[in-house]
């Protein structure tokens, strides 16, 4: 693997902080609609699934996933679409209720502070607002091309009664504000019935298989190689496939492909994971606390992120996570890719936990030193 070796100013491109948001109110077709007009589009990792030429987007940096962040008002409502590609929802303060369905009368959900919901593609969803002014909802979208989305029929006539219209490449056009639709522009039509009556449906049941409710998480206890060493001790739960977890016992909620895979790490203060790397992509959301990261074994560099802050962590990069807050603190790992992700670690790491009794085995998890092949040892 490549030692990438990141530099202050790198640090500092790839760290977007809550105050460097910057929403846009125009970003889908539904933005002058009556009940979902006071929205507010963020992307700060791709630009998602935006239909605006004006959306901000923080880091345009392939990861082979894109972060971005739905926030509104109490009793607004996101309309109903479909995307092509993954859609997670990770709910970090407030309340939202889910719904889905052509008509969104098939079943709803609500998600709560901590609770991460992984839709189906190639269903209509749409969500509400349900708690307080001020609650927060990050999205992982899959792939750095999304495709964009599709809206549910009644959603694009309601809009052509504002003066907006979606061209087949994805654009938005506002009459209202002086665009004009070329005479030779393909225009977005509604979905035919025939393909709304082919959508799968999925029962309220079978939806909440695909939500990591916080209440309702698995946590390792000993999920790295480092888990029993000073420095260590941070605890994971596998949400979206398996991911980093050197744990052999550990499950994900969710394990169907999504093109990356998320996982909440939790720490007590001064707790966290030791010097490591890995080749996938990683972007780390902090829910609460305050984390320290340093990147680089030699000449290191280093930031603290707060609640809602993001972190693009360099491929190849050598890096140490540590809670240095005063309180239990939660963060959200995405790791680019379906294939677990393995880690390697630094060799005091390695030499550390072989005293203590502990090494990774062939398959890559943890396993007790004494009986792994002398190939395994170091």
């Amino acid at each position: 693997m490549t030692d990438a070796v990141v530099t202050t100013e790198e640090l500092d491109r790839r760290t977007i902080r809550r105050s460097d948001f910057v929403s846009c109110n125009q970003a889908f077709i539904d933005c002058r609609t009556p009940g979902s007009d006071r929205k507010e589009n963020y992307a700060m990792i791709g630009p998602g699934v935006s239909q605006s030429s004006g959306q901000h987007v923080n880091l345009r940096l392939p990861h082979g996933f894109q972060i971005g962040a739905a926030a509104m008002p109490n009793g607004i409502t996101n309309n109903l679409h479909l995307h092509y590609t993954a859609e997670v929802f990770v709910c970090t303060e407030g309340e939202y209720l889910l719904r889905w369905g052509a008509d969104g009368t098939e079943g709803e959900l609500t998600l709560k502070a901590g609770d991460v919901a992984s839709v189906p593609t190639w269903i209509f969803r749409g969500f509400t607002n349900t708690g307080p002014d001020d609650g927060w909802m990050f999205t992982v979208l899959g792939m750095d091309n999304t495709g964009g989305i599709i809206w549910g029929p009644s959603v694009l006539r309601e809009a052509e009664g504002h003066g907006l219209y979606l061209t087949a490449d994805n654009k938005l056009i506002d009459t209202v504000a002086g665009d004009e639709v070329p005479a030779d522009t393909e225009l977005t039509k509604p979905m035919a019935q025939e393909y709304i009556d082919r959508l799968r449906s999925y029962s309220p049941e079978q939806m909440k298989r695909r939500i990591a409710a916080s209440d309702e998480l698995v946590w390792s206890d000993r999920p790295f190689l480092d888990s029993t060493l000073p420095g260590g001790g941070a605890r994971l739960s596998c949400v979206i496939g398996y991911g980093m977890t050197e744990d052999l016992h550990q499950e994900p909620r969710i394990h169907n492909p999504h093109g990356h895979n998320a996982a909440w790490l939790r720490a007590e203060p001064g707790q966290g994971v030791s010097i490591h790397r890995q080749q996938e992509t990683q972007t780390l959301i902090v829910k609460d606390g305050l984390w320290e990261v340093t990147l680089n074994r030699t000449d290191p560099v280093s930031v603290r992120l707060g609640p809602r802050d993001i972190l693009s962590v360099p491929e190849g990069a050598w890096r140490t996570f540590r809670n240095v807050g005063e309180t239990e603190g939660d963060v959200l790992i995405v790791n680019g890719g379906d294939a677990r992700v393995r880690l390697e670690w630094d060799e005091e790491v390695v030499k550390a936990a072989a005293d203590a009794g502990l090494g990774v085995d062939h398959n890559g998890y943890v396993a007790p030193y004494a009986l792994l092949p002398r190939s395994a040892r170091r």
